[in-house]
């Protein structure tokens, strides 16, 4: 049964992508998930000056649980600033538009066999959109509100996409649900 959900599967892909660029670009409701540092080229300079490779970096920082536990570490802790920041290699934008489209349809193939395993051909509109509206708010909400707790990101755009992203899911699929 999952060949006949290649439409679904295929159409929900390329209609999250273009919701993620109406998200994103159009109604903008990232914009305000990041503010501009006031001392921005100080702060540049500084970092080109420490010459820091791509990758995540939390400060204070520690190596080892035992430098966390140390009285420097904590003392540096209670003091701030304290926070976390990611260098980025230069950034491809097509390479990342490529990498968001298979996201999105390797989570809606995986979403149309989870339906498989729970909804028969020929179920009603209502009991497919109702399914996979849920396992898809479920599936694009959930790695962001662990991620918004530990590392204190604004999560509000991700919850809107995400409601927004499991209706059209599901109203796709539910409309394109093969017959019995």
């Amino acid at each position: 049964m999952l060949t006949h959900l290649a439409l679904p599967i295929i159409v929900s892909t390329v209609a999250l992508f273009f919701a993620s660029f109406l998200s994103w670009m159009v109604l903008q409701i990232h914009r305000n998930d990041w503010r501009k540092l006031e001392k921005e080229d100080e702060f540049l300079e500084a970092a080109h000056r420490l010459g820091l490779s791509p990758g995540n970096y939390m400060f204070p920082g520690c190596a080892t649980p035992d430098e966390m536990k140390s009285e420097a570490h904590q003392k540096k802790w209670e003091a701030g600033p304290r926070g976390v920041m990611t260098v980025f290699e230069k950034v491809s934008m097509g390479k990342n538009l490529a990498l968001t489209f298979l996201y999105f349809l390797a989570v809606n193939f995986c979403l149309a066999y989870l339906a498989t395993l729970a909804i028969p051909a020929g179920a009603a509109f209502l009991t497919v959109f109702r399914f996979m509206t849920t396992a898809a708010f479920i599936t694009y909400l959930a790695a962001m509100v662990p991620h918004a707790i530990w590392f204190h990101c604004r999560i509000v755009g991700h919850v809107i996409e995400s409601v927004a992203y499991a209706a059209i899911v599901g109203a796709i699929f539910a409309v394109l649900w093969p017959a019995a």
